[in-house]
Formats: structure tokens, sequence, C-alpha cells
């Protein structure tokens, strides 16, 4: 795909003296986008305000609720914590990029399936981390909960403890958590 170019056009400087801007790509769900941004710019206000990625979401900004977790290289992240000019030349995986045109990705399927919310204002931050989870386990890296006989050469068996360990990082207020765990049973199987 061709990049999106989002640099700030002649005479329109962004609000900050230029040595405090920076100009950066991201690859976003399979596209680059250049954009030029306050160096103070968290990789979540990058998404959502200069991107138009809005489905993360910014629950406490502190990276407690897990509202806006997203997939950097692959791996979950709360994009609240992370300043987007760090993570410059790396690929994010928003909640956007996980369908395959109209196909939901699995994981997205199960938690329709399975009621797996209520309001949905968490559901996108649990989605991807959910999908980081699959591929944590199934690569065969342990959580605190994954019993220490088991061989480490295979991937983890999901139960329903191994499962909410893992999503520990994410919250849901409207309690939706029986739910999320059936749903993730169902997207690993």
């Amino acid at each position: 795909m061709e990049p999106v170019d989002r640099t700030t056009p002649p005479g329109e400087a962004p609000d900050v003296a230029p040595e405090a801007a920076s100009r950066l790509t991201l690859r976003v769900n399979g596209t680059a986008h250049t954009l030029t941004v306050d160096n103070r710019t968290t990789l979540l206000d990058a998404l959502r305000d200069h991107l138009d990625f809005t489905g993360s979401k910014k629950g406490c900004d502190h990276g407690q609720c897990g509202a806006c977790t997203v997939l950097l290289d692959g791996r979950r992240v709360n994009s609240c914590l992370l300043l987007a000019v760090a993570c410059a030349g790396a690929s994010v995986t928003t909640v956007e990029g996980l369908a395959d045109g109209d196909r939901l990705h699995p994981v997205q399927e199960a938690f329709v399936a399975r009621d797996a919310l209520q309001c949905g204002y968490c559901t996108p931050g649990q989605i991807c981390s959910a999908v980081a989870l699959l591929d944590e386990a199934a690569a065969g890296q342990p959580s605190y909960v994954t019993p220490p006989e088991r061989p480490s050469d295979g991937p983890v068996s999901l139960t329903p403890d191994e499962i909410r360990e893992r999503m520990s990082g994410n919250i849901c207020r409207c309690g939706a958590y029986p739910n999320i765990v059936d749903a993730i049973e169902e997207a690993a199987r």
C-alpha cells in the first residue's frame, strides 16, 4: 500500500516549537503513516487524534485499565504509556486492523457469540489483549499461574485461571469477565 503522509502542511506548523516536534512513520494495520507530532504525544493520542483510529480508548491514561491496548510488533502494550516517537518504524495493530475485510478475527467473533461485552468501552483493548494472549500461550510463554511442572517446550493450556491471569491488565467496569473468559476459550479452540 502507498504510504499516507500526515505531515503538517507548510505554514501550518504544530503549536509547539520546531525542536519539540518530530516527523515519524508508523505502520498501522499494514499501512505506513507519516506524521508530525509533539514529542510528548503518546501512541494512543497519535492513533486517535492524528490518524483517526478511535477503536483504542483512553480510559485511565495511566496504564492501569487496558482500554488502550494495541499490538506493537505483535506484543500487547498500553498505548497511553508509550511516546509515539519511541514507536517510529514499528508495526501497530489496532482493533480496526484485526478483521480480514468483512471477516472478523476469531477473537472478535467469539466476543460477539459469547456476549463478552456490555457497554463496549473496554472491548477493543480486551480483544487486542486476548489476541496477544493466544499467541503468547501458543508460543509456550508461561504466566504466574502456569504450573511449573508442565513441559517447557510446548503451548500453555488455557484454563480459566490461566486466561484470567493473562487478562488481569484489562478492566471491565460492567463485569463481563465470565463471558470474556468463555469467548477466549472459544477462540482458543
